[in-house]
């Protein structure tokens, strides 16, 4: 097979491997040139290796089908999260050995990410959603993790929690409880009702730390609406939190939307 005939395949199996294997769809796929790729027995190491890459570092998912379902959109996973599961992975000191809480974690993929890839002491998944609590529970479990409580847990595994938080009524007591080094979030910022919730619960986080380090913090979003992503930094900028956006990484593990525009902002509390 010629070079750039090989590299073509190369590529056309990576898109395969990405989306199939992410249980994503394949849309606009060519299956008739992929299904001759395949049969070609010199393309069988390039199969062999697609066919392998589950078992390293994957990540098992139970979730809805649909965007909304039991009154939450908390129970799917959304571009976001896959955007911010890629800069941890390529950045996993910020998490090695280090606390970490993640606000609204959804059906946990980034959590599970971090937990398999980066190495934190602990994890601490929350949402105040009863359903999308119950779903993240057995996440956790799927993918061979054990909760803090469960005495038979795996030492060398990051302590996990699934805590309930909802921002308009956690304390600063309550929060304090967790310490984190770190705050991270995902697609948090789709309503003004929410922006100013989240403003309000990293307020009380940096209230909470007061003669301490505050935790770093970092909001990954995709950028839908400007003016959404203007009040939140007009939120930040009345409650005294400061922030610069991260520039954009370059790997790309997850088959997220490819045209979409996605952001992360670095907050100091």
């Amino acid at each position: 097979m010629a070079p750039e005939e090989k590299a073509g395949t190369k590529l056309l199996l990576q898109s395969f491997e990405r989306r199939f294997l992410a249980a994503r769809t394949l849309r606009c796929f060519p299956w008739q040139v992929g299904e001759a790729k395949l049969r070609d027995s010199s393309d069988s190491e390039l199969l062999r290796d697609i066919l392998q890459k589950p078992s390293e570092g994957s990540v098992t998912l139970s979730e809805s089908t649909a965007i909304i379902s039991h009154g939450t959109t908390g129970l799917v996973t959304w571009d976001a999260a896959h955007y911010l599961a890629e800069c941890a992975i390529e950045n996993p000191a910020a998490f090695t050995n280090r606390t970490v809480l993640e606000l609204s974690s959804g059906a946990g993929l980034t959590g599970l990410s971090i937990c398999k890839m980066c190495h934190p002491r602990a994890y601490i998944f929350s949402d105040c959603h009863s359903r999308v609590l119950e779903q993240l529970r057995g996440n956790v479990l799927l993918n061979g993790l054990s909760l803090e409580a469960d005495i038979t847990a795996n030492l060398d595994s990051p302590r996990v929690t699934v805590a309930q938080l909802d921002w308009d009524v956690a304390t600063v007591h309550q929060l304090s409880a967790f310490q984190p080094d770190v705050v991270i979030a995902a697609d948090v910022l789709y309503c003004p009702e929410a922006i100013v919730s989240l403003v309000g619960v990293l307020w009380r986080l940096a209230a909470c730390r007061e003669h301490q380090w505050a935790p770093e913090v970092y909001m990954a979003f995709t950028v839908r609406n400007p003016e959404t992503g203007q009040l939140f930094t007009t939120e930040l900028g009345w409650a005294g939190i400061r922030w610069e956006a991260e520039a954009h990484h370059d790997q790309k593990l997850f088959p997220y939307g490819e045209y979409l525009e996605m952001a992360m902002l670095n907050l100091t509390l």
